[in-house]
């Protein structure tokens, strides 16, 4: 069972994320039916720590046993829902991984379906990342300042969907 609910007109998740980095591009996310990027991942099971499940995440979307590195971001996002959950504010907490690199760019990516949609991995370069719809929007200036400590993040994106 996830690590969600919906609730007095609002959704919470708690999700776990990999920032996948190799040859400059970092590896995201699109399914066919959002027009926008997203970061591999998915929610945190019941029971599951935040690191098994970014290692699960990426296995099942990428099919790629990639191994952490370390964690470096918190990222507490609140949100409008959009489709069929146009109406609630969303609130999510997602803890962001460092994947360790494997030197190379290939994936066992046969294009992942998840609730009916086909979702596809996509390689985009780092410093051309502001040509790119993607979410979390920080990760067009926080990739570019990666440190040793981990940084909690607070974005208030309401409108985002608007």
């Amino acid at each position: 069972m996830d690590c969600s609910f919906t609730a007095d007109k609002g959704y919470f998740r708690y999700r776990s994320a990999a920032i996948i980095v190799e040859n400059n591009s970092i590896l995201m996310a699109k399914n066919d039916v959002d027009d926008y990027y997203y970061s591999v991942g998915g929610a945190v099971k019941l029971h599951e720590s935040a690191e098994e499940a970014v290692v699960r995440e990426v296995f099942e979307e990428t099919g790629v046993k990639y191994e952490i590195d370390r964690a470096l971001f918190i990222h507490e996002n609140f949100f409008k829902g959009f489709n069929s959950d146009a109406d609630l504010k969303c609130h999510e907490i997602a803890i962001y991984f460092l994947m360790k690199p494997k030197g190379d760019q290939i994936l066992n990516d046969t294009g992942y379906v998840y609730d009916g949609v086909r979702e596809r991995m996509f390689w985009l370069p780092i410093d051309r990342l502001d040509e790119y719809k993607l979410y979390p929007l920080f990760f067009k200036e926080e990739l570019f300042n990666i440190t040793n400590s981990i940084k909690h993040i607070k974005t208030e994106e309401y409108n985002r969907f608007e």
